[in-house]
């Protein structure tokens, strides 16, 4: 399915958000999550089933100052 991952556009086999981290990569570090502009606790990810056209963002945190 098609997804819109932070403003670009993906093809995914995954169904949930947690899929979608592990197949995009994105299973290593901390980072925050929202589907649809709907922050997504991490222990939610899991349970959160993705749909064609979904807007995903993932944020990761920053040092500095």
């Amino acid at each position: 399915m098609r997804i819109d991952l932070n403003g670009t556009t993906f093809t995914v086999v995954a169904q949930s958000l947690a899929e979608m981290l592990i197949e995009l990569g994105f299973d290593g570090g901390t980072i925050a999550t929202a589907v649809n502009g709907i922050f997504v606790p991490a222990a939610a990810r899991a349970g959160t089933r993705l749909h064609a056209g979904d807007r995903i963002e993932v944020l990761a945190p920053m040092q500095g100052g």
